[in-house]
């Protein structure tokens, strides 16, 4: 149950920034934020207003995302627009962590960018992500968290390496299992 609480509050914090949420819950959480509690704090509410595992969902578009694993082997898989590359890789066993669960407390999703092209196509890191960034394993001028990286029309054809380690510091050494 936490697990969904945890990935419903991240959806929305996702959907708040890309400012897909409906103009109905919009207002109302403008409303809460200016009579009572400042706008980071209702971020991680449940109420959700759109989903990607929606029916129907399969007529989204996609775009191709090029996994370089530790190995140096590579998975490509499609990506519906709007998916973080963290819940892209969970949905196809792709050996991203993640251990946060895209809440942007740690830094186990982390990616490296591999064409500069594609990192400059991205929105700049917010001051909490490129705090979490500091704390990766191997980072690079093109790292980026995986929960981050939402997928749009323009990074269709993308390549993200996976790090040859990270830093968990939970548990060190346990990889959880994505929910």
């Amino acid at each position: 149950m936490l697990s969904r609480i945890s990935q419903l509050g991240a959806r929305l914090v996702r959907e708040t920034r890309a400012g897909n949420l409906s103009s109905h819950s919009s207002n109302y959480y403008r409303g809460l934020s200016r009579h009572s509690a400042p706008a980071k704090s209702i971020l991680f509410s449940t109420a959700t207003t759109s989903s990607h595992h929606d029916e129907g969902g399969d007529d989204k578009e996609k775009i191709s995302v090029t996994f370089v694993n530790k190995d140096g082997t590579e998975k490509t898989i499609s990506v519906p627009v709007g998916m973080s590359m963290l819940e892209a890789a969970h949905e196809n066993d792709i050996e991203l962590e993640g251990a946060c669960e895209g809440s942007l407390a740690c830094s186990t999703c982390h990616v490296i960018v591999m064409d500069v092209k594609d990192y400059n196509k991205l929105e700049d890191p917010t001051d909490e992500e490129n705090d979490m960034l500091d704390l990766a394993f191997g980072l690079t001028e093109t790292s980026r968290l995986g929960c981050q990286v939402i997928a749009k029309p323009e990074l269709d054809g993308v390549r993200l390496a996976l790090p040859a380690a990270t830093r968990n510091f939970a548990v060190d050494g346990f990889v959880p299992k994505p929910h």
